[in-house]
């Protein structure tokens, strides 16, 4: 198992919630002065959203470069209102992969933009786990008591440039599958007109600044499917088998394969304590039926695992041993470690963790439920063969889409 080390030099600054997130994305923004690159699977205009596309306009107004990916299914169509002001201003936006008329009946339809990066001017970069989306705001209308709970990673250091290339790699394949399919379809025109996509980015990729000596040690983790089609999986695999005292994890999506669910059982057969905080109410009902048989063995090993009730939870984050951690976009479910774009942050740094893990802590005990062993294995039979159904062809359905990769 071959992995990047991590590299020194960084500094970073732990966002919890959009509280934190919102104000320091804009901000970076409105002081960009050469290019601003963003990608989020859900862009919504509601306040939050409205205040960073406001920053998106004023810094293309200004001179400054500026792409916009957003997913085709997290993000509907853009208002009218606001494609206007994004082609007057000179933002330049894409859509990826919208669905057509067989939706997610095919498989790549399933193939989604789900990480959350930003780049400002190759010197400063967001990631994790926050869309374009206020906290407070659920999609289907309803005004959310209580804020989502997640998190992101604000960072400056030789990892940015990482997240650049990346960045850019992407827009230009979109690129060249964009002039593709014009030259295979002589009416796709018609749907790619409302974008502004140009041949190529303007903004050359930033040279390297002198290595830093001192800082946080970080790296960038990404998965697609090309170079890096478990990398982050086996981050966390590796993590978990060199974890000596204590794991834990939050994931809103909690439906790993085989070799992570062996990974958490056996560093539990080491004396590691291994506690998970997973979501106690969920966006998802089906989801949720479906993540209920990996809890068996977990349980039985000794695994804790708690029931966030404070609100929504939606981070995707991890600490271990207080030293090592990591923010990011992945959920630990197939379509996140099997299909996927996704984008996590790794760290080595105690200081860090050790804030990321007073968070989760502090939600584990006073924002959590504990999930009884005996409660959850008496369970009603009809509920058990519900949660077997469901895992079964959530587990179906993924397999025959990611085979088709």
């Amino acid at each position: 198992m071959t992995l990047q080390p991590l590299v020194a030099g960084h500094t970073l600054r732990l966002l919890r919630g959009g509280a934190d997130f919102f104000p320091a994305l804009v901000e970076a923004i409105d002081h960009s002065q050469h290019e601003v690159r963003l990608e989020t699977y859900i862009f919504h205009f509601d306040s939050s959203g409205e205040s960073v596309a406001d920053a998106l306009v004023r810094a293309a107004q200004r001179g400054v470069a500026v792409y916009l990916v957003v997913d085709g299914v997290g993000t509907p169509p853009l208002p009218a209102g606001w494609i206007s002001q994004f082609n007057q201003s000179g933002v330049q936006w894409h859509r990826f992969a919208p669905l057509g008329p067989l939706g997610l009946l095919i498989p790549v339809g399933w193939r989604r933009l789900h990480r959350k990066l930003c780049v400002v001017d190759a010197r400063i970069a967001f990631c994790g786990g926050i869309n374009i989306l206020d906290d407070y705001c659920d999609l289907g209308g309803i005004q959310l008591d209580t804020p989502r709970f997640d998190f992101a990673v604000q960072v400056s250091g030789a990892l940015v440039l990482d997240i650049q290339r990346s960045m850019v790699r992407f827009w230009e394949r979109m690129q060249i599958t964009r002039q593709l399919e014009k030259f295979a379809f002589k009416d796709a025109h018609k749907t790619w007109k409302d974008s502004t996509m140009p041949a190529r980015p303007s903004a050359k990729l930033a040279k390297s600044s002198e290595a830093h000596r001192l800082g946080v040690h970080a790296m960038l983790v990404l998965r697609d499917n090309l170079r890096n089609r478990n990398s982050i999986e086996r981050t966390y695999r590796k993590a978990i088998a060199n974890a000596r005292h204590e794991v834990i994890l939050a994931n809103a999506y909690f439906l790993p394969g085989g070799k992570l669910r062996r990974a958490l059982i056996h560093a539990t057969h080491r004396g590691v304590r291994v506690r998970l905080l997973l979501p106690g109410i969920h966006e998802h009902i089906l989801l949720r039926h479906a993540t209920r048989p990996v809890f068996d063995a977990l349980l039985t090993a000794g695994v804790e695992i708690y029931e966030y009730t404070g609100g929504f939870l939606h981070a995707k984050v991890a600490v271990v041993d207080a030293h090592w951690a990591t923010v990011g976009s992945s959920n630990m479910d197939p379509l996140s470690l099997l299909l996927a774009r996704e984008a996590n942050v790794v760290v080595d740094d105690a200081a860090f963790a050790q804030e990321l893990r007073q968070c989760l802590v502090s939600a584990i005990e006073t924002q959590s439920l504990t999930l009884d062993y005996k409660a959850y294995a008496n369970r009603p039979l009809q509920q058990r063969v519900f949660d077997w159904l469901t895992f079964g062809a959530v587990r179906l359905l993924l397999f025959v889409s990611a085979s088709n990769y």
